[in-house]
């Protein structure tokens, strides 16, 4: 018969780390767990550093846990900290033997999409789609991650309401989590408001330590908010993940469907595919019913047959996403759009950004193309 501290280290099964969302016990941060006649349970948890900033949701996991285990009457959490050999068996838990660094997206079994999401032109709402697609996603079940690749411009912690900082295990930084989505981005490491001044080669390395240093396990999406142009980060990013696809943000209007173009077919001179284009700001509502389009109509479609003919294959407009408050609001408030009540609205930004996420969702992540250590007896 199983005995009350063996079902309480099975119940522990279920509390995952709030960083690295596996499981605590198989990240070998269970010290122990005793139960003693009286139904009192004391539980050790080793946490991967010194005043990890995410203790108390972990005890409050626990405790909430063990609560739900028959014959245990009080939960006690007792809170270490790894020693130097278990973390290093944790990071090769994690990264493998030696705790290899190199960019897992590109292993040849990597199973990950990654789409760069780039505009020609700043102002389009590049961020904020990207933002809401991961938050879309994310909700739908699937594992997201976000590289804030726009080091000048960052901007996506405040849209996701992030104020945690990373957090280290000696080399290694796990990136916080907002509403299922990994994230890392330059703002987590500048104080205040501080603007980064960097050139190419900084901005290169900075892409790299994010890519490498930076453990996001096991991703279905990894999206990186570009910044606009086709200038040091771009090119980067197609040396450092050439199997990434880019989402080519535009408005409906002329000039700026021009400079988008331009942002989609830098993927001819690198090698990268064009996975679609989305064209923000197309209309507005009014309360009559009408729709104004108050920066002209048509630019989303020109920039994907353009990008068609240009690459000789479909490219298609994924959709288009009108001018909505509540979309502006939820990025002012680090809510996404997608997340609320106003995305069920037939017609807003909200669902047709929910829209959108389904029809990337829904694209293969699959072994085609991938060669496998298999062969015929």
């Amino acid at each position: 018969m199983q005995s009350t501290a063996d079902r309480a280290l099975a119940a522990l099964d279920s509390v995952l780390d709030p960083e690295l969302r596996r499981p605590i016990t198989e990240l070998g941060m269970v010290a122990g767990v005793s139960v003693d006649d009286d139904g009192a349970a004391s539980v050790g948890i080793l946490l991967t550093i010194a005043g990890c900033p995410l203790h108390q949701t972990i005890t409050a996991d626990v405790e909430r846990v063990l609560a739900g285990v028959e014959g245990i009457t009080d939960v006690r959490v007792d809170l270490g900290v790894m020693s130097a050999d278990q973390r290093t068996a944790l990071k090769e838990k994690l990264r493998g033997p030696g705790g290899a660094k190199d960019i897992p997206f590109n292993r040849p079994g990597s199973l990950t999409r990654v789409y760069a999401v780039a505009s020609g032109k700043g102002g389009v709402g590049k961020s904020s789609v990207t933002v809401n697609l991961a938050a879309a996603m994310a909700a739908a079940g699937l594992r997201v991650g976000i590289v804030d690749a726009d080091v000048h411009g960052f901007s996506v912690p405040g849209l996701l309401g992030i104020t945690a900082p990373p957090t280290r295990v000696d080399e290694m930084i796990l990136p916080p989590v907002a509403y299922g989505i990994k994230t890392i981005s330059i703002g987590m490491f500048v104080d205040g408001n501080a603007p980064v001044a960097w050139r190419g080669p900084m901005l290169h390395r900075a892409l790299e330590q994010f890519l490498t240093d930076v453990y996001f396990g096991d991703l279905d999406v990894l999206f990186l908010d570009l910044p606009p142009g086709t200038g040091d980060i771009a090119i980067s990013v197609a040396q450092l993940l050439p199997q990434s696809e880019i989402l080519v943000v535009t408005t409906p209007q002329a000039a700026a469907a021009d400079v988008a173009e331009r942002a989609g077919s830098v993927a001819s001179q690198t090698g990268q595919s064009v996975a679609g284009v989305i064209e923000n700001m197309s209309w507005l509502q009014l309360p009559t019913g009408e729709r104004m389009e108050l920066f002209g109509s048509g630019g989303g479609d020109i920039v994907a047959k353009r990008l068609s003919a240009a690459f000789g294959k479909d490219i298609p407009l994924l959709g288009s996403i009108p001018l909505d408050v509540d979309l502006r609001t939820g990025g002012d408030a680090g809510a996404p759009v997608v997340l609320s009540r106003a995305a069920s609205v037939e017609g807003s930004a909200g669902a047709e950004l929910r829209r959108i996420a389904g029809v990337l969702a829904r694209r293969p992540r699959g072994l085609s193309g991938l060669k496998l250590d298999v062969s015929p007896r």
